[in-house]
């Protein structure tokens, strides 16, 4: 698969503008190195809005799901940093996504974003993703490079802020990436998806395009 991995965690937040510099040294000179530290995380991708909302967006693959609520994450969880916990702390419109990677197609990743947000109905998971398969071909789009379906847990996918244990409804949705070579590949995409689609356009919560500002894998990490 061109996603490495069974497993993806996604986060994505807003930060206040008084504290968005600190917020990104955090997370360049911190944070996406420590998480891909962790046993069974392979690699990690960062990126800014283009067009769309929150503002940070972060992918972190996993070489299964069972990564994702593992002792080594869950140890990384409960022992973060100072930087960390001052950081997250400011976050806003937090998303946090613990998924399964369900579909994915195509070769590579791209420089941009394509993501929508989808909340899938509480019977035909399976109709869906079939739906959702047939579209989620990259071979047919100039300029998108691969496409992918992410899959909520419902129960993992928390936010780390202190409004964690709120009922959210949005915690089993699911995600659609596509990648691209530039964002302004990435608007007909999304539209072919979900503009004119009777079955998928009501289940969309939003979408958006964002740019790549630097990856990490397991493999760029200082040797110790």
């Amino acid at each position: 698969m061109p996603i490495a991995g069974q497993g993806m965690l996604l986060t994505s937040m807003d930060i206040d503008s008084l504290h968005e510099a600190e917020f990104n040294r955090w997370y360049d000179r911190e944070h996406l190195e420590e998480r891909v530290a962790i046993d069974g995380f392979l690699e990690a991708r960062r990126y800014v809005a283009h067009d769309g909302k929150p503002k940070y967006l972060s992918l972190y693959s996993t070489a299964t799901f069972d990564v994702l609520e593992s002792p080594a994450y869950r140890k990384a969880l409960a022992n973060q940093t100072d930087w960390s916990k001052a950081n997250i702390a400011r976050f806003k419109n937090m998303i946090r996504g613990v998924a399964r990677i369900t579909i994915s197609r195509g070769v590579g990743r791209g420089a941009a974003l394509g993501i929508i947000r989808l909340r899938p109905p509480a019977e035909g998971a399976d109709k869906l993703r079939a739906v959702l398969r047939e579209h989620l071909d990259p071979a047919a789009r100039d300029g998108i490079i691969s496409m992918h379906l992410l899959e909520n847990d419902p129960v993992l996918s928390k936010p780390l802020t202190p409004d964690a244990d709120k009922a959210d409804p949005g915690a089993g949705d699911w995600f659609v990436l596509i990648d691209a070579t530039d964002v302004s590949a990435v608007p007909a995409a999304l539209s072919a998806i979900t503009g004119n689609n009777a079955a998928l356009k009501p289940l969309v919560v939003i979408s958006g395009v964002y740019r790549l500002l630097w990856d990490i894998a397991k493999s760029d990490l200082p040797r110790s």
